[in-house]
């Protein structure tokens, strides 16, 4: 990880850090079953890095709130976790004051009725963890944030990050938001040990491939005792998982920062670059069948004509590359070769 550290610095850095950016925000809001939009998200990510928002729609103010809590987290990572901090995450994230249909209190702590994680139809519940007591919660987050500005002297950075992401989940101390309130204070914990206000990796990106999992050994580690053991051990597996994940990230992020680059004065509509967008995204093959006019009319709601036309304007250019032969069958790729490189 650390040659990608450096090829990101020498790159300038800004477009990987957006699409790096981008791809915590789908991914933490996934854990929690939610689906943002990529280009709202985008379209807050540009504007707060000054990149270029053209042809992007406006973010939600539930998109705004998660980048701006995912970039504090990182980006001032030296600022003090504070409970006024952490109600200002939390507010963010719900913007409209509700989670779904249901009102929850926003900015503040949670109230009088017990917290519980359920399951299950009313009638049969199975209650999966219950977080201690509101007339407990203070004292015990205020020990929370004590620990983690002054952890133990020698304490790994990482170990410290998974310790803190199983404290304040247990915790739980907002009606809503908490699992990705830990995640950010997991980014917080991980910046500061790195001290890089730059994401390297994306934890939550593998949290996500392994959810059940997720939920198993912290649904495990809450009703045995709080033992972290066996939290850490999985803990530590998923770090070193998302860094190897991170590594093919990285190196489209870094192809995708070097394709615009090349690219930048291009004359291109909003549609070829939604599509363009696309493909970057998925990455190295990861765009299956490649991109076809029919495909291409679907992403971008023109008609096939106009799609056929636009995408042998892209090729001209030297955006895209013909995949296979066939006219309007013919199916498109970016010219990866040409952007990935190695980490040195």
């Amino acid at each position: 990880m650390l040659g990608y550290a450096r090829l990101l610095d020498a790159s300038g850095g800004r477009q990987a850090e957006a699409d790096l950016l981008l791809q915590d925000a789908l991914h933490t809001s996934a854990i929690e079953g939610e689906r943002l939009s990529p280009e709202g998200l985008r379209s807050s990510i540009a504007r707060r890095l000054g990149l270029p928002e053209a042809g992007l729609p406006a973010a939600s103010t539930r998109e705004e709130g998660l980048i701006e809590v995912l970039l504090d987290a990182t980006q001032r990572h030296r600022q003090p976790l504070t409970l006024d901090r952490l109600s200002r995450w939390q507010a963010a994230l719900f913007p409209a004051g509700q989670a779904g249909l249901r009102r929850i209190r926003v900015g503040q702590l949670r109230g009088m009725t017990p917290m519980r994680v359920v399951s299950g139809p009313a009638h049969r519940e199975r209650v999966h963890f219950e977080a201690p007591p509101r007339s407990r919660l203070e004292r015990e987050l205020a020990r929370f944030l004590r620990w983690f500005m002054h952890p133990p002297a020698g304490l790994d950075g990482v170990v410290r990050a998974g310790v803190a992401h199983l404290w304040f989940v247990t915790l739980h101390p907002f009606e809503d938001g908490n699992g990705r309130l830990a995640r950010a204070i997991t980014d917080v914990a991980i910046a500061q040990d790195e001290d890089r206000r730059q994401r390297l990796f994306s934890l939550s990106a593998q949290i996500v491939r392994v959810r059940n999992d997720y939920y198993r050994v912290l649904e495990q580690t809450q009703r045995d005792g709080l033992d972290v053991t066996e939290w850490l051990d999985w803990f530590l597996r998923q770090v070193a998982a998302a860094c190897t994940l991170a590594e093919g990230t990285v190196a489209a992020t870094l192809a995708k920062a070097r394709f615009w680059l090349r690219f930048a004065e291009a004359p291109l509509n909003a549609r070829q670059r939604k599509a363009l967008n696309r493909l970057l995204d998925a990455g190295p093959a990861g765009f299956e069948g490649g991109l076809s006019t029919r495909k291409y009319a679907s992403l971008t709601g023109v008609g096939r004509v106009t799609a056929y036309k636009e995408l042998t304007d892209l090729v001209e250019v030297g955006c895209l590359v013909p995949q296979a032969k066939g006219g309007r069958s013919t199916a498109y790729d970016v010219p990866w070769k040409e952007f990935l490189a190695p980490a040195q």
